[in-house]
């Protein structure tokens, strides 16, 4: 669910006890639609985030590392110069609304004390991150807004701020009892959530349902659970909580959540920070792999879906050489009836030797040619089918070689963390030939070197796992022992994982905590039961000539796991 209302009422209370009072030290931009401030207060350091994605608008505390352009972007450059060295006096949420007003306190150009506003609106695709000055002047914005684009509000620099238009409905926060009680009575029959939102403000989807099913139907009791619920917001106890289903996330809540029963999990988290960066961190890795990467996307994906249909015709066109014995045998019939033919024949009624009954056939013939050409013709067909048959098989066995290693760089963008493994997929591509190599970077073009994930056994051994070709290439053949386990899933596409030894034998859970790694890691991630081949690094070959990644291995043995990323969270080093 987006963040309501509520919700943000709740986050806001955990910022205010974290960050007033606190110093903004630095000022990011990781991706055009979110802001990370570091902040410096009586509490100790944190980060902030702003997000005004679409998808995901919030604020919250975050303790995610996320990787920054290397030339920030022109807003964050803007709100350097105004926030650097700021003090967080204050975080304002007008009533039952989805924006939290940052009032701050700065030095400007002459080094006087000024105030300034950060204001986030968390409005799903209307969300938005706006700079005002003291005196309400929107300095700047994420996203500038208009009048071809909205008629009823404009965001623009010089513009004085206003407030995003309010619903026509009631703040149920600003009611009484009786009050409240008297409004739901007057209102005609229908279903406890519909009524609940299209009477309150600031109450989402997911709230109306749950009071209404705590409601049970009642119209009295639908009251009482709404004003249980106002009565917790009031007295501000809010509890993190996260709805799982099969171990994903699917939504977060300030109360329990009882509607869905026993096929959700329900999950208690200490703070809002650590449930929003757990509920988020995936989608947003693939929001911004698909954005930074959408171009190796495309080109991978075409070369991919080119080489498959290439494949296809030439499995159909081996397939049509399978017959050929019979372009021989009609070749033998004829050179054992030449005495029967004559130049200018188109068909030749002869007995078919070759069949058990001895029946009759029917054997074209091209009327240009002799008896003899007509024969000779059949045998030449017969032996071109065979040539085509051995080399369509060859073409056959490099393009399914290739299909498999453009699948597998498929399955590396999805591991993509950052620009800094994007770029490396890239060079892979540009050095095998899949893209073309920048001219004017020719030369002078500076390689990126990622590194492999790295995480630690429960009983204290290095896991490391590639994240793409290369970096498998480098860890498989150059940096492991020859003592140290190779794991990767059996004939799924995956990463390469590296159990290191120290030169001793693992111990059974390490062995078994790997093998969960390579499946988490790997097309079969949404499986269970996953095969995972494992074997020393000795028993590992690359093949030469073999594209970046592919290697043959024999003595294995083969374990059959469950992916966790919650094992790959908890065991994963920062």
């Amino acid at each position: 669910m987006p963040l309501d209302a509520i919700c943000l009422m709740a986050v806001a209370e955990e910022l205010r006890a974290a960050v007033l009072g606190g110093k903004i030290d630095k000022v990011y931009q990781p991706s055009r639609d979110e802001v990370v401030l570091a902040v410096r207060g009586s509490c100790g350091n944190g980060k902030l985030l702003l997000s005004g994605s679409p998808n995901h608008p919030r604020a919250q505390l975050t303790e995610l590392s996320r990787e920054n352009p290397a030339q920030p972007p022109m807003f964050c450059m803007l709100l350097r110069k105004h926030l650097t060295g700021a003090r967080i006096l204050d975080i304002v949420q007008p009533p039952m609304e989805r924006v939290l007003d940052f009032r701050l306190e700065c030095l400007d150009e002459l080094g006087d004390r000024v105030e300034r506003r950060l204001v986030l609106e968390a409005l799903g695709r209307h969300a938005n991150l706006i700079l005002l000055d003291g005196e309400g002047r929107i300095t700047d914005c994420l996203r500038r807004v208009d009048s071809d684009m909205s008629r009823q509000r404009q965001v623009l620099p010089g513009l004085y701020y206003r407030l995003p238009p309010a619903q026509e409905k009631a703040d149920p926060l600003a009611m009484d009892e009786e009050e409240l009680r008297a409004l739901l009575s007057s209102l005609p029959e229908r279903e406890g959530d519909k009524l609940l939102l299209d009477t309150f403000n600031g109450i989402s989807p997911l709230i109306a349902r749950e009071v209404a099913f705590r409601a049970g139907g009642d119209r009295g009791a639908l009251a009482d659970k709404l004003l249980a619920v106002l009565n917790d917001v009031r007295e501000k106890r809010f509890t993190p909580y996260m709805l799982l289903r099969e171990g994903k996330p699917v939504d977060f809540s300030f109360l329990p959540i009882l509607q869905y029963g026993p096929a959700t999990e329900l999950r208690e988290y200490d703070t809002f920070g650590h449930l929003l960066d757990d509920f988020y961190a995936q989608r947003e890795q693939a929001d911004r792999v698909r954005q930074r990467g959408a171009d190796l996307l495309r080109s991978v994906t075409a070369a991919r879906d080119r080489t498959a249909r290439k494949l296809q015709n030439q499995r159909r066109e081996r397939e049509a050489t399978y017959g050929r014995e019979r372009l021989r045998e009609l070749g033998d019939i004829l050179t054992s009836n030449l005495h029967a033919m004559e130049k200018g024949m188109s068909k030749l009624t002869a007995q078919d030797f070759y069949d058990p009954d001895g029946k009759l056939v029917d054997i074209s013939l091209d009327p240009l040619l002799t008896p003899q050409q007509n024969a000779a013709k059949y045998y030449k067909d017969y032996n071109r089918a065979k040539t085509a048959e051995r080399m369509l098989t060859l073409q056959i066995e490099k393009n399914e070689g290739e299909l498999e290693y453009l699948n597998s760089v498929l399955e590396n963008l999805s591991l993509a963390e950052g620009e800094r493994d994007l770029q490396e997929i890239r060079q892979e591509l540009t050095d095998t030939g899949y893209l073309r190599r920048q001219k004017k970077a020719a030369g002078r073009e500076k390689r990126v070197a990622g590194k492999p994930m790295e995480f630690r056994s429960s009983a204290g051994l290095r896991i490391s796992v590639g994240k793409n070709n290369s970096q498998n290439d480098i860890l498989t053949t150059k940096l492991s022992r020859k003592s140290d386990i190779w794991l990767h899933t059996q004939k799924i596409h995956g990463s390469h994982v590296i159990l290191w030894t120290e030169g001793g034998e693992p111990d059974l859970q390490s062995l078994h905590e790997a093998a969960v790694l390579a499946a988490t890691f790997s097309q079969a991630r949404e499986g269970s039961k996953v095969p995972v081949d494992y074997t020393p690094v000795k028993y590992v070959k690359k093949p030469a000539g073999a594209r970046p990644g592919m290697v043959v291995y024999t003595t294995y043995e083969t374990a059959y796991v469950d992916p966790s990323e919650e094992l790959a969270k908890r065991l994963r080093v920062k």
